[in-house]
């Protein structure tokens, strides 16, 4: 990649004024310094980061959304999510859940087959939204090639490893199946029509519309370079398909931290989505959000985020909800597709927030290393 161009664009109300404008500088700097050396060592094509303190929003944007036209990333480009998609996947069964439509408690079998079959050992929805299954695999067969191909392999399907935990798209992908249908909706119009207003989020999307296309970003795949897009697939819009931009990422953080003020129902349903669940080796396991004490150091959080941790199947504590839950505590979730690579961390207790966004898939430990190098440099500020 070329050498990193300085970043053009650094939003905030506050920096119409000479002495913000000042402020926003430095914040700048001190993005950049994080995260030069992951842009240059991936030749990350574009990169945007978000940063939200106190409710104040700040962008940093670098570089292009598509080589083939030269369209710079802003804050408004839409990048994919991946995983961190599974953020909304669990928030919308918690609102269900809130509207008395499901219990974490039921079966999947109560809802695939309406317990006439047993599947994975009464494998709960809570158990999916945790990927506490004791072995789903990470993604839905290649033999399989739609949901009745998929209950219908369920039904024989037997856990490998009981009580662990196994990170698996097919656990949060059955789980937004379920929610959707619990809703009356297939997932992806009950996340567009309900969830999503719910955030305030103006420009998330699981099918980008026509009007919002040209500000869709193109990925770029790591060992061939090529501009890719993520594809269509069984469980794929309710695992890792959503596409979203900083700022709407910002306002989802600014909901998540208790900052924003979303209909009284979407609160409970996002406190619901933070209660620890799963105590791990590096990490307790929430509704999908993975948090660690803080201060906490740099390591812990790149080996939970590690390839080999997420991988494999993982043993796991327990933990009741009458534990008192500790309010010093980090949360993040990484997310990729083939052409994409993002990562997102709070700290409630501080007030402050930070999205990574970026069209290529770069290691999860890099940018575990650069977010954590900016929240440091902006703590100690």
């Amino acid at each position: 990649m070329r050498r990193m161009i300085r970043p053009w664009l650094s939003l905030s109300l506050l920096a119409l004024s000479p002495i913000a404008s000042t402020r926003a500088d430095t914040l700048d700097d001190r993005i950049e310094t994080a995260f030069a050396p992951l842009v240059s060592r991936y030749d990350v094509p574009g990169l945007v980061i978000g940063v939200t303190q106190d409710g104040v929003h700040h962008f940093y944007a670098t570089g292009l959304a598509s080589r083939a036209d030269k369209r710079p990333v802003t804050p408004d480009t839409l990048f994919e999510l991946g995983s961190m998609s599974k953020i909304f996947t669990a928030t919308l069964a918690a609102l269900a859940v809130e509207r008395g439509k499901m219990a974490l408690g039921d079966t999947v079998a109560h809802h695939l087959c309406n317990d006439q079959c047993r599947i994975g050992n009464d494998l709960t929805l809570l158990d999916l939204a945790t990927h506490h299954s004791g072995g789903l695999p990470l993604q839905v067969p290649e033999t399989i090639h739609d949901i009745n191909g998929l209950i219908a392999w369920l039904k024989t399907w037997q856990p490998p490893e009981p009580g662990a935990r196994s990170y698996s798209n097919v656990s949060i992908g059955l789980l937004g199946f379920i929610s959707g249908q619990s809703l009356g909706l297939p997932y992806a119009e009950a996340a567009q029509t309900i969830l999503f207003p719910a955030l305030n989020l103006h420009h998330t999307w699981i099918q980008v519309p026509h009007d919002d296309m040209g500000h869709y970003a193109y990925g770029y795949d790591r060992k061939t370079d090529a501009a890719i897009r993520v594809h269509p697939g069984v469980l794929a819009d309710e695992a890792y398909g959503v596409k979203s931009t900083a700022r709407d990422m910002l306002a989802l953080l600014d909901v998540e931290l208790g900052l924003g003020h979303p209909p009284a129902e979407i609160g409970r349903a996002v406190a619901l989505t933070q209660k620890g669940r799963f105590l791990t080796a590096f990490f307790t396991q929430d509704m999908i959000w993975e948090h660690y004490p803080w201060p906490t150091p740099l390591q812990p959080m790149m080996l939970g985020n590690g390839y080999d941790f997420i991988l494999k199947p993982q043993p796991v504590k327990v933990l009741s909800l009458d534990t008192p839950q500790n309010n010093a505590v980090i949360f993040n979730k990484t997310g990729s597709t083939d052409g994409f690579g993002g990562y997102i961390v709070m700290i409630p207790s501080r007030r402050i927030g930070i999205i990574m966004l970026a069209n290529r898939n770069t290691p999860n430990e890099a940018r575990v290393q650069a977010t954590y190098t900016l929240l440091r440099a902006l703590l100690r500020k």
